[in-house]
């Protein structure tokens, strides 16, 4: 080969080379603000032919990304998909529970605090006229906005949980899909480099397609000498190897505050298994770690303080209003408690139970000896001894006792009874105010709600004797509607509840307290987005600093190699007016 030739030679490859490099710098420039883009680089060798070098070639297409900086982004990239999602459930749930009081009114705010404290005011006002139906209709409304409002923040907390279950099994799907992506860009990066072709692109993708299955669950993964990237839980479970293993989830239709998760169990939220192995255990970072913490433990302390709320106060309201009864007397109390005829009844004392007219007027009455009976049937059978009354167990296992004339009714008062440490009515649930078990079905009692029964504010007359015919319910007195207002601002033992100590005191300081508790826990989710966030961006940063594109650079690179490109084509002109004038003079010979 002549030195015409090798110079011709090394003039096409330096072009070539050129053109190679100068189309990367543009695509390096037009994806600058592409995510997960590094900054391609055209690597370019000496070409030697028998000793001689004849040129330049590019021997592939890479991008440097540190492998160090890259785990520390994946793993900040779990903790701000917790944290993101942490953040963004606690806001709901603080919403649920209203505003708080301003000023120095404690009723102007929304807050189950605030409502309690617009109950007890409605009590105030009742208590100066007790024999108000207005007030006590002011009362029942104050009371029901209260019970509303826990049914309703228990509704929301657990709309919540079902929403993180969906979101959850959302999330499993968005896994998958991941999972298959990198599985699949795996086998495309092994046959473009069986090719010989540059595989950065694909590997930016796969990256990407890590990072997102980061923000979803925790994961541990390494490239492999074959170029594979193999992905696991931290606990060593497969996702990607030679293949993707899915995810399976299915999420429930619906969700109670019974409904919970134990691994292997076939009741309840289902765990999130891989390749039939429950890894729910495994996932402890990431997005879906965070709804699983908030539906199975986060959201259920929630409840579980609501529900202490809500049991305490219908204790103390019942046994308050079991005290009492209304004017005129009801012509039946049935009871809440479940009993049969041959349920045991272990009662001491005496309790009263007397029949009225609508005015309040005695018409037969009766003391009865609870010590004497030791079956409910048994009481029941006495109790029906009074003129006027008939009492059984009803169909659905409750103490009813009726009046059996017209325009009268039933009334009782409980004396020295006592059942289980409670009185007689408070015991059998004849007079409660309030009904249910927790925060998710508490009400007011639906006769006095609709209107049908009043408020029991009265009291029957506890005097050694009563006369027939004699006022025996004292309609004007304040002293159930006191008590009533003692039993929400006196000290109550509150129970441990979802994170909240045992405390005493009165029912606006218990709400207050998990209003509170709510609000910290927002508040301290929203610090830690904000941290976490920080922390995946100085990583995201440092990252793009280090394999990112630098425009100006890429700009001044591009400039240069056009210049280049330039000096080759140049180079090749001189060569062939070389070859023209060489041909010229050899025709000439």
């Amino acid at each position: 080969m002549s030195s015409l030739d090798i110079a011709r030679s090394i003039a096409f490859s330096g072009l070539s080379a050129t053109q190679v490099q100068i189309s990367v710098a543009s695509a390096n420039i037009s994806n600058a603000d592409t995510k997960g883009y590094t900054e391609k680089t055209a690597n370019q060798s000496s070409s030697v032919t028998s000793g001689v070098g004849t040129g330049v070639t590019i021997s592939g297409i890479t991008s440097a990304v540190d492998k160090l900086l890259l785990k520390s982004l994946v793993g900040a990239d779990s903790d701000l998909g917790a944290a993101d999602t942490n953040n963004n459930y606690l806001t709901e749930l603080q919403q649920l529970y209203g505003s708080t009081s301003s000023g120095n009114s404690s009723t102007t705010g929304t807050s189950l605090a605030n409502t309690i404290a617009a109950f007890e005011s409605a009590l105030s006002s009742l208590a100066s006229t007790p024999s108000s139906a207005s007030l006590q209709s002011n009362a029942v409304s104050a009371l029901a906005a209260v019970t509303n409002q826990l049914q309703q923040t228990s509704n929301g907390i657990q709309k919540l949980r079902s929403n993180a279950d969906q979101d959850i099994a959302s999330s499993v799907t968005d896994i998958n899909s991941d999972l298959q992506q990198i599985s699949d860009l795996n086998k495309q990066i092994k046959q473009e480099a069986a090719a010989g072709q540059s595989t950065a692109d694909l590997e930016d993708q796969r990256n990407s397609a890590l990072q997102d299955l980061a923000s979803q669950m925790n994961v541990s993964y390494f490239t492999t000498s074959s170029g594979d990237l193999q992905v696991y839980t931290g606990s060593g479970q497969a996702l990607v190897d030679s293949t993707a293993h899915p995810l399976s989830y299915t999420a429930l239709p619906s969700v109670t505050a019974s409904t919970t998760y134990s691994a292997g169990s076939s009741s309840g939220f289902s765990g999130i298994t891989v390749n039939g192995v429950d890894i729910t255990s495994q996932i402890s970072s990431g997005k879906v770690s965070a709804l699983i913490a908030l539906r199975d433990q986060t959201l259920p302390a929630a409840q579980s303080q609501l529900d202490e709320l809500a049991q305490q106060l219908a204790s103390s309201v019942n046994a308050v209003s079991n005290q009492g009864t209304s004017v005129p007397p009801p012509t039946s109390l049935t009871g809440t408690a479940t009993v049969s005829n041959s349920t045991s009844f272990a009662g001491t004392g005496t309790v009263r139970i007397a029949v009225a007219d609508k005015s309040g007027n005695l018409v037969s009455y009766q003391d009865i000896d609870l010590s004497a009976y030791s079956t409910v049937g048994a009481l029941a059978a006495k109790i029906n001894t009074i003129p006027g009354v008939s009492a059984s167990v009803d169909a659905n296992g409750h103490l009813s006792i009726s009046a059996t004339g017209s325009g009268i009714g039933i009334a009782i008062n409980q004396m020295t009874s006592s059942v289980g440490g409670e009185g007689f009515s408070q015991y059998f649930g004849l007079n409660d105010l309030i009904t249910g078990t927790s925060a998710s079905n508490i009400a007011v009692r639906s006769d006095i709600l609709s209107g049908t029964a009043t408020l029991p504010t009265s009291t029957l007359d506890a005097s050694s004797t009563l006369t027939v015919g004699n006022s025996v319910l004292s309609s004007g007195s304040a002293t159930v509607v006191n008590a009533l207002a003692s039993a929400l601002t006196g000290s109550t033992n509150f129970a441990m509840a979802g994170g909240l100590g045992a405390t005493t005191g009165s029912f606006t300081d218990y709400a207050a307290a998990i209003v509170a508790d709510v609000a910290g826990k927002a508040s301290q989710a929203s610090a830690t987005y904000t941290s976490k966030q920080t922390a995946q961006s100085t990583y995201a940063s440092s990252l793009s600093s280090q394999s990112g594109v630098n425009i100006d650079q890429e700009s001044a690179n591009l400039s240069a190699l056009q210049n280049k490109y330039a000096a080759a084509s140049q180079i090749i002109t001189a060569i062939n007016s070389m070859f023209s004038a060489l041909m010229t003079a050899m025709s000439a010979a």
